[in-house]
């Protein structure tokens, strides 16, 4: 793999890394679209990341499916597959590891303990083999994808981070590996997590900008479905994430919420019009 990137930048080529854990998608699928009209390689990883797993977490069910991943890669225009074995990317003995201070503390990072850290360190490792100047993720992980964004300018990191919109169902549930794992009945009540933010967007729209009733509102929805289990639902800095009082700035509006077993995550963006008006736009 780095051989392959060090002869396409000597050739001048543009790469792009779509960085996944397999599973894939159209989520998965409109990112490699972006890379695809903005680089001349489109490289795509496929991943199944040990360290950003917790003891009692899924990583040995995570759904996995190489060759049908490869099948489904080739397709969508990727012109290379990066499928290392965890052995490759954590040889015996393995003990360096990267941390971004403060935000991985928060939010999933208070829910998930140690998981920033195993996710900084392996994307910051294939930056490092793959050697992509630009590499592309889903807004969906939006903590996530601040995190990488901070690594990557703390460490000069010679690689722009492009944020793709989040992909959904027709009903508005976000596309997610771990859907999988849902029964027809929990797939129903998924949906109660866009039904969550559709509430606190009708809040916004109505000149709500206190964050407690945006919180409040939210959280009725979602206890109205007895099949999901609040993590978290608030409303935080789009910059820090932490909590805000009022929406003033842009922020997020995030959720995790169990469904039956499966931990779901979904978020909108909150932002002010760009008329420089009072509005904020909601963005799902």
């Amino acid at each position: 793999m780095k051989e392959y990137a060090r002869a396409a930048r000597a050739q001048g080529l543009v790469l792009g890394l779509v960085p996944t854990m397999g599973a894939l998608h159209e989520g998965h699928a409109a990112l490699v679209e972006r890379a695809r009209k903005e680089c001349s390689r489109v490289i795509a990883s496929v991943f199944v990341n040990p360290k950003q797993f917790g003891p009692n977490e899924d990583y040995k069910k995570y759904p996995r499916n190489l060759e049908k991943d490869a099948e489904r890669l080739a397709a969508i225009g990727v012109d290379v597959l990066f499928a290392p074995e965890a052995a490759d990317v954590y040889p015996e003995g393995y003990r360096t590891y990267v941390s971004v201070e403060g935000i991985s503390e928060r939010l999933e990072g208070r829910s998930r303990p140690g998981h920033f850290r195993g996710v900084a360190t392996v994307v910051l490792k294939l930056f490092e083999i793959v050697q992509p100047h630009y590499a592309y993720f889903g807004r969906k992980d939006a903590q996530q994808v601040r995190i990488i964004g901070e690594m990557a300018r703390d460490l000069n990191l010679e690689v722009e981070i492009v944020v793709c919109p989040i992909v959904r169902e027709a009903d508005g549930l976000a596309l997610s590996s771990r859907n999988a794992y849902l029964s027809p009945e929990e797939r129903k009540a998924a949906t109660v997590l866009h039904r969550a933010l559709a509430a606190a967007k009708s809040e916004v729209t109505a000149g709500v900008r206190d964050a407690l009733e945006l919180q409040s509102a939210m959280r009725r929805v979602l206890e109205g479905e007895k099949l999901a289990r609040v993590d978290y639902a608030e409303i935080v800095s789009a910059e820090t994430f932490e909590p805000v009082v009022r929406v003033a700035r842009p922020c997020y509006a995030v959720l995790a919420v169990f469904i039956g077993k499966t931990r779901l995550i979904d978020n909108s963006l909150i932002e002010p019009a760009a008329d420089g008006s009072a509005e904020f736009l909601f963005h799902f």
